[in-house]
């Protein structure tokens, strides 16, 4: 048993050696493909998720139903679509509009990180979205960010007022949270629907500055820092900071939120921003009560119900891999699947010895 436990390591730590060289390796030439050729190419790929939910209902009837019942359930919809078809044939012969237009709504997503980082994403997703969207279809996003850099989500919420500019209805849902930055992609949506227990708000404005300048001192360790203009730099991490740079800084942030408030302001005018604006959170129903949704519920609820009456696509821009990114993402899956297994082998071995 020790001999297959010692084995066991040893085929871990070699595996995990050459993994590390591959990835690498990899990385490097990743890295110099990309250097070649920085704005990096994609396709936007579009799924029907009505087809989904068809799928799941016909995986359950043929588990479920008898022959003799999915006999008569195939019998009773083939009855249905005549009937359907006759009408619009007689529609068209009136000389009556088809009802068989149905309105579309396209889903996007964004997993918003401290930069935004989906930002590049989601412009070429609207992009892709708008050239083909009408006034009566419709756009959600499937939001979920705790926010971060003010000027990264100001874009990306520049990029939702685009479609704001186009008059198509824009509904935003959050599962699990959209504060800061994220409510400030949030406050857009013509309707904001959030899960009972998701995070909402944190209207405000955060700055941390660690400063070691008495470290420094203390050590005899000198900091020049060299400026033109008065406010260049108004607090440092390693500089001596003073009550008027403090002051200033202060300024700049009061100024931010100041922004922030009046963003949010614009687009939900119905919102008392005084008492909102405190960088406070609160949950889905709380969030309601304040006025900052429209109302409680799962993306999930609000997809599914919306396939009954349209046709739904989830938009998706995705960036073509290189051969490198590729090998990477395989040898790193190998991997984490060797390690697993032995890892669970030696535990097997260890649990039987005991």
């Amino acid at each position: 048993m020790e001999f297959i436990s010692e084995y066991g390591l040893f085929l871990l730590k070699t595996i995990t050696l050459v993994g590390a060289i591959v990835l690498v390796i990899g990385a490097i030439a990743s890295a110099s493909s990309r250097n070649k050729n920085s704005a990096q190419e994609g396709d936007i790929v579009i799924k029907r998720l009505n087809d989904d939910i068809e799928d799941y209902k016909d995986a359950f009837e043929d588990a479920i139903l008898s022959k003799e019942e999915q006999k008569a359930l195939n019998k009773q919809r083939q009855k249905e679509e005549k009937a359907k078809a006759k009408a619009e044939k007689k529609r068209a012969k009136d000389g009556l509009e088809s009802t068989e237009t149905r309105k579309r709504i396209f889903v996007l997503d964004f997993n918003g990180d401290v930069k935004a980082s989906e930002v590049d994403l989601l412009r070429h997703e609207i992009t892709a979205v708008l050239t083909q969207i009408e006034k009566e279809d419709e756009i959600v996003l499937r939001l979920e960010s705790p926010g971060g850099m003010v000027h990264t989500y100001g874009l990306a919420a520049s990029q939702l007022k685009r479609i704001r500019d186009k008059g198509v209805p824009l509904t935003i849902c959050v599962d699990e949270v959209a504060a800061s930055g994220g409510y400030m992609m949030a406050c857009l949506g013509n309707k904001i629907i959030a899960a009972p227990f998701a995070l909402i708000g944190s209207i405000g404005v955060l700055a941390q500055v660690p400063n070691f300048h008495r470290l420094l001192k203390k050590n005899d360790v000198d900091y020049e820092l060299f400026t033109a203009g008065k406010f260049k730099r108004t607090v440092t991490m390693l500089g001596e900071n003073t009550d008027k740079g403090r002051e200033k800084f202060q300024s700049d942030l009061e100024e931010t939120h100041t922004l922030f408030r009046q963003h949010v302001q614009k687009f939900r005018p119905r919102l008392d921003v005084d008492a909102v604006a405190t960088g406070e959170v609160w949950y889905g129903q709380q969030a309601l009560e304040n006025k900052l949704i429209d109302e409680v519920g799962t993306s999930d609820d609000y997809i599914v119900n919306a396939c009954a009456n349209a046709d739904v696509y989830s938009v998706r821009y995705e960036y073509k891999k290189t051969l490198q990114e590729k090998l990477g993402v395989g040898v790193q899956a190998a991997i984490e699947k060797a390690m697993t297994t032995v890892l669970n082998r030696i535990q097997q071995q260890n649990v039987s010895k005991s």
